[in-house]
């Protein structure tokens, strides 16, 4: 038996949710021996439905996951955890759990104090007491190691992934040319300088920047709205379906990603999937995971960010060379690749606790 920390279906739908969600579903595929559990307020009913998820305990977020699920585990004999989200039983040893990025001690601009405060505080308890961490690029696996001391040879980096509703559009279906953005417009982000760049194209007065993403209560950057309501062609739209961003991507002259932190940054992997032109920043993960398949921009530089803004708009042939060497990089990616390497660490970690058990001698905790 091996258990599965569910917890992320009580959360919204975001980068870390989405990571969980389909591994948890390419792992299902490959083990019978996997029990999901959460706390009740799912929001994320057809994956629990598909997960056949376990509700249990009084409780809900943290109080649940470090109070009702170890009381649980230790019921059960205290079988393997997997924590595929952002946090995990803090004292629980038997455990693998998931720490994407340090954005929060990097940027912590981005964050409120309460959120960063309880990251530093919770993380180094969690790695005291961890068998394996798992985190999504090789960057992320040298940050996390080197800030916190963590053997990098205990992380395993398992890569995101697009799923295959992602795909081309129609070719020059798009009535309006445009830039899209899509993030939380927090201040790592880098959604300030981008606008300043957009506001610096000349030639372009037709062009829109479109913005898709909400504001949450635990960033900290509120000028965004203010610097771009002085544009009408900058526009807000919000949360999207799946869909609608498919949609979105699918029309665009091209995608900007101006993050100065990343972990590893799915939209760009979704906007190449979709057969959109990606420019990106130059920073942290974001080369690693884009490779040569973007053009890129000093995130620094507005003016080298509007540079590669009027590049791409003005010039076909680079359009669809990014085109075609998005949908390249975007092929070395898979859920099910990256369910497996999970797959093949918790084999490891059941293989050696077999043998531990197996080396006992016979009378081993029996009194004499």
């Amino acid at each position: 038996m091996v258990v599965i920390n569910a917890r992320f279906l009580t959360q919204e739908l975001r980068g870390v949710q989405r990571f969980a969600e389909q591994v948890s579903l390419a792992l299902q595929a490959r083990r019978s021996d996997l029990v999901f559990v959460s706390p009740d307020r799912i929001l994320m009913h057809d994956t629990a439905r598909k997960l056949n998820v376990q509700t249990l305990g009084k409780y809900s977020g943290h109080r649940w996951e470090q109070l009702d699920l170890p009381r649980y585990l230790h019921r059960q004999g205290s079988p393997l955890l997997v924590s595929l989200g952002a946090t995990a039983p803090l004292l629980y040893r038997n455990q693998i759990a998931t720490h994407h990025d340090i954005t929060y001690v990097r940027h912590p601009e981005s964050y409120t104090w309460a959120f960063r405060t309880s990251y530093r505080v919770m993380t180094p308890i969690l790695l005291r007491h961890l068998k394996s961490l798992i985190t999504v690029s090789d960057f992320s696996r040298g940050e996390i190691s080197g800030y916190y001391g963590y053997p990098q040879e205990r992380i395993l980096v398992v890569p995101n992934a697009v799923g295959s509703e992602f795909q081309p559009g129609i070719p020059g279906n798009a009535r309006k040319t445009y830039l899209l953005a899509v993030s939380s417009p927090s201040a790592h982000k880098n959604f300030t300088r981008m606008i300043h760049a957009f506001l610096q194209l000349k030639g372009h007065e037709r062009v829109e920047l479109r913005i898709v993403g909400a504001a949450s209560g635990i960033f900290a950057d509120h000028s965004l709205e203010r610097l771009a309501s002085s544009d009408k062609r900058i526009r807000f739209l919000g949360r999207l379906s799946d869909e609608e961003l498919i949609t979105q991507y699918q029309g665009a002259a091209a995608f900007v990603f101006p993050s100065l932190y990343e972990g590893f940054g799915i939209p760009p992997l979704e906007a190449q999937a979709c057969g959109c032109p990606v420019l990106a920043a130059n920073a942290a993960s974001i080369p690693e995971v884009l490779q040569s398949s973007a053009l890129y921009f000093d995130p620094l530089d507005v003016e080298h960010i509007a540079q590669a803004m009027n590049l791409v708009l003005t010039n076909q042939c680079i359009r669809q060379q990014l085109r075609t060497l998005g949908l390249h990089n975007v092929s070395r990616f898979d859920w099910d690749r990256s369910a497996g390497l999970i797959n093949e660490r918790i084999d490891a970690l059941l293989a050696e606790q077999s043998q531990r058990h197996s080396a006992l001698p016979l009378n081993a905790g029996v009194p004499k």
